[in-house]
């Protein structure tokens, strides 16, 4: 075994919870790894999501990782109980704020923006069945795109983002729940939108769990000099370099 985490994203949205990673654990080492040639999962069949998901996890396994986190809520929903039969190694999923945005909620409603595959599944639905009053499942139809091509910062993905949520832009809308871990990125274009709307996302509360079973486990470097951080991509150079310039955005 390794003394790196490796992460893993359908594609470079997860780059946004490596960032926070990177920040609260500043001593790990890191292995970001996106299948970016077969993004997003969130349209795809079931049964192909999971296909694709092992696939992903044993390129991350051959290089002896101590630690999997699936920045990706698709991942999570669709594979990480299978996944935590298969290995032995700690395992960390994301998860929709859902309920810390619920919990925030006055007497507007809160939106929770996710992919089609991350609405559709069981773990979502036992969110909505314990804090779902006043939630509003939205599936964010072509936003994974947008920030695989780079555009998330456009007037592009601001006209896609103003279409998408214009029914909602008439009522009271108290939080926003960024249920990808693509959509951090789109986060200024969104607050342009709703600027009262408070922005809920699961990246630090991911963070926060991979470390405590670091601990758990005897598996966190606690000091020593700066980790590294390598990117690793299914797709092409030009991936790896939008990979990088993302993990320097300010997000």
């Amino acid at each position: 075994m390794k003394d790196v985490i490796g992460i893993l994203d359908s594609g470079v949205g997860g780059i946004s919870v490596l960032r926070k990673a990177v920040q609260l654990l500043p001593n790990e080492n890191f292995i970001y790894y996106g299948d970016n040639q077969n993004a997003p999962y969130g349209p795809k069949p079931l049964e192909e999501i999971r296909r694709l998901s092992a696939q992903a996890v044993d390129h991350l396994l051959s290089q002896e990782v101590k630690a999997l986190v699936i920045a990706c809520n698709t991942i999570t929903s669709a594979y990480a109980s299978i996944l935590r039969d298969r290995v032995k190694l700690p395992v960390i999923g994301m998860e929709p704020a859902v309920k810390p945005a619920s919990l925030a909620r006055g007497d507007g409603k809160v939106l929770a923006l996710a992919t089609r595959a991350t609405l559709s599944l069981d773990k979502f639905s036992r969110l909505m069945e314990n804090y779902g009053e006043g939630v509003i499942p939205v599936e964010g139809a072509g936003l994974v795109q947008l920030v695989e091509a780079g555009k998330a910062d456009t007037p592009e993905a601001l006209e896609a983002l103003r279409a998408l949520l214009l029914p909602y832009m008439s009522i009271k809308i108290d939080a926003i729940v960024l249920g990808c871990t693509h959509y951090p990125f789109l986060r200024r274009q969104i607050e342009r939108l709703f600027p009262q709307a408070r922005i809920f996302d699961g990246r630090e509360g991911t963070v926060c769990q991979l470390q405590r079973r670091l601990e758990e486990t005897g598996l966190l470097t606690r000091q020593g000099a700066p980790g590294t951080v390598s990117f690793q991509t299914s797709g092409d150079a030009e991936t790896l370099a939008r990979m990088r310039a993302l993990f320097d955005a300010d997000v």
